[in-house]
């Protein structure tokens, strides 16, 4: 929850395998029911000064943001929900949490990403990928929210 009262859910821990075989590997998002499994490169990203951030990362879709959010223990911002249906800033209010630096990254695979999000997830992702540079840690996409 962010100090306006609003919801980010962060759904459930879906992945059984660990990122062994029938997972996502190490680094890599989830599937619909699959989540994150972050190696240690990306969660040392993360972990770098978390206590400066409302949230560590921001990134599509619920079960992303969860395996982000359960390695780290931090909390991670998940945009677009599952499939759109979930609470989820507008582009509005992202890039006013961007302009007082509370979200350090924005996790993508090849790009803000927002198949199957909301239509806030697409103008999230169209907008951030005008305005930041990724920079592709332990296989993993991190855009730097806090810096231009």
């Amino acid at each position: 929850m962010d100090g306006n009262g609003q919801v980010f859910p962060g759904g459930p821990p879906v992945n059984p395998q660990g990122g062994q075989a029938g997972g996502p590997s190490a680094g890599q998002r989830g599937g619909l029911l699959n989540a994150v499994v972050p190696n240690a490169p990306v969660i040392a990203a993360l972990s770098a000064n978390a206590d400066r951030y409302t949230w560590v990362a921001a990134t599509i879709g619920s079960n992303n943001a969860a395996g982000y959010q359960l390695a780290t223990g931090l909390p991670v911002m998940p945009i677009g929900g599952f499939n759109g249906s979930d609470p989820s800033p507008t582009l509005a209010q992202f890039q006013q949490y961007v302009t007082e630096g509370r979200i350090h990254y924005f996790l993508g695979g090849g790009g803000f990403n927002a198949k199957g999000g909301s239509r806030a997830a697409q103008d999230i992702a169209a907008w951030g990928t005008r305005h930041f540079t990724a920079t592709t840690i332990g296989g993993v996409s991190l855009y730097d929210l806090t810096a231009r």
